[in-house]
């Protein structure tokens, strides 16, 4: 004998618990791509240590690097600003 139960029918109770916890994996996966973007967004304005790369040492650290002034203008411009 067949007992119809309705649109459940037995069959899909594991569904029920099933599908919330579907949605908040999808939502946190969500969420993490989003951090994940923008975090990598923010960084592209910051230098490695999260100082700012327009910081008036930093200036002074890259155009040394690139040659563009000598080491006693380097060290004195460090002086000056710390």
């Amino acid at each position: 004998m067949y007992y119809n139960y309705g649109p459940m029918d037995g069959h899909s109770w594991g569904l029920g618990i099933l599908m919330p916890i579907l949605f908040l994996i999808f939502v946190a996966i969500i969420s993490l791509i989003v951090i994940k973007l923008l975090s990598h967004h923010e960084m592209n304005f910051k230098g490695t240590f999260g100082e700012s790369v327009n910081d008036p040492l930093n200036i002074v650290k890259q155009r040394y690097a690139k040659g563009e002034i000598k080491k006693e203008e380097y060290e004195q411009l460090l002086k000056d600003l710390k």
